[in-house]
């Protein structure tokens, strides 16, 4: 199970509408309050079992108790919906069911979806060849979900951005020993760099003072707790001593999507998700100090609420 970048063909799809980058922050950032209690005091879920295994009725209800501490920032993970994926991904279901609850509230949206410097096409064409191993059991729709994503969070109110590589970063990928190792690292500093700005420019900002930055990544970028072989793909860890503890990760799990092998089983909800007692109302575990994994419901059981 591995998570890796995409690219976007086309600037405007995301970014037409951006306001100006904002600079770096300064060297006496902004202050930051710190960190308000880590979980909902009266949450609308149901107890389950461990890890605080919560039920809810609906994904909107358990996504509002996982970011009810007052985040500043919150890293929302994936997992790609894989080749052949008959159901919607967790990208798709976010945009159209989760996002909207974030409509003025959250200030930006900041996905994990490269956008190829100019001056180096050579460069920016071997790297996407050599993320083809990975890209080619990935759902053909995955990168549309995240385009779709930025037209969504327009439509709300939410500036959309890409994460944006340099000429520099492409030939380092391109050099490595792992092109898939580097990328990821590459995302990871990228989302960092990108979302401390956005965080320090919404303190100092009028207008989006008190807002959120949403980032939407690869479930391993937002990972607060990564074990070793993994600590280099996460931008979470540093984002959140400079947010002061006022970041929540939330990974987003689609239980079509589940697998079976050690890297599946090395999750720390993995042993307590039970599909046939729990899959048709969505579960939210909290695997650590603001870190949420919810579990949508199975999609028959989506379609018969809709219905």
């Amino acid at each position: 199970m591995r998570w890796t970048l995409f690219f976007a063909p086309t600037l405007c799809l995301l970014a037409c509408d951006r306001r100006p980058a904002p600079a770096p922050p300064p060297a006496t950032a902004t202050a930051i309050a710190p960190a308000a209690a880590t979980a909902p005091s009266n949450p609308r879920g149901t107890p389950c079992g461990a890890l605080g295994c919560l039920r809810y009725d609906s994904p909107r209800d358990a996504f509002l108790d996982a970011i009810a501490c007052d985040p500043v920032a919150v890293g929302v993970g994936e997992v790609h919906a894989p080749k052949g994926a008959g159901v919607p991904s967790a990208a798709k279901r976010f945009a159209d069911d989760l996002l909207p609850l974030l409509a003025g509230r959250a200030s930006d949206l900041l996905v994990e979806l490269m956008i190829p410097p100019s001056g180096c096409t050579d460069a920016v064409a071997e790297v996407r060849s050599k993320q083809t191993p990975v890209t080619a059991r990935q759902a053909e729709t995955n990168q549309n979900d995240y385009v779709t994503m930025g037209d969504r969070a327009r439509a709300l109110g939410i500036v959309p951005d890409g994460l944006r590589p340099t000429c520099t970063d492409m030939h380092a990928i391109r050099a490595a020993a792992s092109a898939i190792d580097a990328s990821l690292e590459t995302i990871a500093r990228l989302i960092r760099i990108q979302a401390e700005r956005l965080v320090e420019r919404d303190q100092r900002s009028d207008a989006d003072r008190g807002k959120v930055v949403v980032i939407f990544s690869g479930a391993m970028h937002n990972d607060l707790a990564a074990p070793p072989t993994t600590a280099s793909w996460s931008y979470a860890p540093e984002l959140d001593a400079y947010c002061h503890g006022r970041f929540v990760a939330v990974d987003l799990v689609v239980p079509e999507f589940i697998g079976q092998d050690d890297t599946w089983r090395s999750l720390p909800w993995w042993p307590y998700y039970d599909g046939a007692r729990m899959g048709a109302k969505t579960t939210l575990f909290r695997t650590g100090d603001r870190s949420f994994v919810l579990v949508f419901p199975e999609n028959a059981a989506l379609e018969q609420t809709v219905h």
